[in-house]
């Protein structure tokens, strides 16, 4: 069975990517294909990018560098949940991806993202240039949420419609694919 890190980029107070990823792992309990653990950077908590030799090299100083090492390098695959910031994404998620480099490459990443109209999809855009450069392999299948909010009920819990559900399935069912194809 195939190791799957779903990995919460936004860390600030409000946040929705918690219930959103929520509701990705309950699909991903549908399915057979991957072992999942979900990765909050705000958990990981991170500092900011503080190791003096390249990542490339793996002579990570800091414990928070080596665990965080351990559990990337752990992943056949990634699905990244992400909010928009300014047609972007967080800084939270580069920092995670610049801390590494080795653990990231030759696996697959899928993206699940939500903002306002584009829904994430320029954020996306701009990390695709980011992990095509970590020798990553982004997906094309993705979910994108436009106007997430109207989907959070009274419990600020995500409810996704049969569109983003159909575009799970189609995320999951490549996510797989390419992990089989990447396998080492």
């Amino acid at each position: 069975m195939y190791q799957l890190k779903v990995i919460v980029a936004s860390t600030r107070p409000g946040r929705k990517g918690p219930a959103i990823a929520k509701w990705f792992m309950d699909m991903l309990n549908e399915q057979s294909d991957f072992e999942v653990e979900l990765i909050d950077l705000k958990e990981v908590n991170l500092p900011f990018m503080d190791e003096p030799e390249h990542p490339r090299l793996q002579k990570y100083q800091h414990e928070h560098t080596k665990a965080w090492s351990k559990k990337i390098a752990g992943a056949d695959a990634f699905v990244f949940v992400t909010p928009e910031y300014n047609f972007g994404y967080p800084a939270s998620l580069k920092n995670a991806l610049d801390f590494l480099y080795q653990e990231w490459s030759y696996k697959p990443v899928g993206f699940v993202s939500y903002g306002g109209l584009a829904g994430g999809t320029r954020a996306v855009q701009m990390l695709k240039q980011v992990v095509t450069a970590m020798k990553m392999v982004p997906l094309v299948e993705a979910v994108h949420i436009p106007y997430f909010t109207k989907y959070m009920d009274d419990e600020e819990q995500f409810v996704g419609d049969e569109g983003h559900v159909r575009m799970a399935q189609g995320l999951l069912k490549e996510l797989a694919w390419w992990t089989q194809k990447l396998e080492k």
